[in-house]
């Protein structure tokens, strides 16, 4: 394991030092990215472009058709790979349970009581651990096991490592300006507190609901035996995905409101590239022999995740609001619409971090 330690502590540097090296070469200080907690605020942005607009979108188009041709590939009679034994039940009390406290957390959420108003803007965090009390027993319905009751230890350690996964997010936010937050005027020491906590929610429920959308029926029998890319030489692939990711993050310093797309992506062609090198699988390489499914479920679970955020960000009082350079028309809630393709990659940067952790735990460190 002392190898993915390794892999863990050089992505960790490069993914902080490549932006700042970009910001360097532009001319820009880089001393305000060393604060803690990151408070981004509005900056003025360039105009929206229908140029810029449909480049994204027709890319993003092209992606959607992707995907959707494969789904239309139903295969049977192949091994499928499976989280958990599938033996379904009925939905248990404390599944209901998470179903009646989202559905109130909602309601304070988005209602303005005067007696709840000191505790209005605290509703996310609970109404995400209600989602994930939910989805957990979604799961445990759906595949007769969820990683709340047979695989404990592990999944509360990823609410500790999604707090920390999340605030490299907020670091990179300091450069582009994408989104800003209000309503979370609590002075820096409680901000960052009651932020961690906020950000624990994420790995948790994209990691849940991934499984559901992986365990279910439609899903299984779709996005494999695809077309595979064997022949492409690996090392020259992993050396392409490395530098693009490095390259990625530094044009991100150097030009933010045009190359922000790339906070989404370069991290994860970073890490896969690092993971091939040190000779570890990733669910890019799995894309690659033709089987897309845990990178196709992540990305699908991250997405559904999406519009959860989003719809319940949305008449939240404490909520953040989006500043995105070219592309900000057309929003879906606070979101504008191309901004919802950027969940995808982010899904699968997820699930790598969880394999990647859950790795030490499967060997035995």
């Amino acid at each position: 394991m002392t190898l993915k330690i390794s892999i863990m502590i050089i992505f960790i540097v490069l993914v902080v030092i490549s932006p700042l090296f970009g910001v360097y070469l532009s001319g820009q200080p880089i001393e305000p990215f060393g604060t803690f907690p990151p408070l981004t605020t509005p900056v003025e942005q360039p105009d929206f472009s229908w140029p810029v607009f449909f480049s994204y979108l027709i890319f993003s188009l092209g992606i959607i058709i992707l995907l959707g041709v494969a789904a239309l590939r139903q295969t049977s009679g192949t091994e499928k790979t499976t989280y958990f034994s599938r033996e379904r039940t009925r939905l248990v009390w404390w599944g209901w349970l998470g179903l009646a406290l989202l559905l109130l957390f909602w309601f304070f959420a988005w209602t303005r009581i005067s007696w709840f108003s000191p505790l209005q803007r605290m509703t996310f965090v609970p109404l995400w651990f209600s989602y994930i009390l939910l989805a957990n027993g979604v799961c445990l319905r759906q595949t007769g096991k969820c990683p709340l009751l047979h695989d404990t230890q592990f999944f509360l350690i990823l609410f500790p490592l999604s707090g920390v996964f999340w605030w490299f997010f907020e670091y990179l936010n300091q450069i582009v300006h994408n989104w800003y937050y209000v309503g979370v005027d609590y002075g820096p020491l409680a901000y960052g507190l009651h932020a961690s906590v906020s950000f624990s929610t994420v790995l948790p429920a994209v990691y849940t609901t991934r499984i559901i959308v992986g365990e279910s029926t439609w899903f299984k029998d779709r996005f494999h035996n695809l077309p595979s890319l064997k022949k492409v030489s690996p090392l020259w692939m992993n050396t392409v995905l490395l530098v693009l990711g490095c390259v990625g993050l530094t044009a991100v310093g150097i030009w933010p409101d045009k190359l922000f797309a790339l906070v989404w992506v370069a991290p994860l062609l970073l890490l896969t590239g690092l993971l091939h090198l040190g000779g570890f699988p990733s669910q890019i390489g799995e894309m690659v022999k033709g089987d897309w499914r845990p990178a196709t479920s992540a990305a699908l679970a991250a997405l559904f995740c999406g519009g959860l955020w989003e719809m319940w960000n949305y008449l939240s009082m404490a909520k953040w609001l989006y500043n995105v350079p070219f592309v900000h028309r057309f929003e879906i809630f606070e979101m504008p619409l191309l901004g919802y393709m950027g969940y995808l990659p982010f899904g699968i940067f997820c699930l790598e971090i969880v394999e990647f952790f859950s790795s030490f735990r499967s060997r035995g460190k």
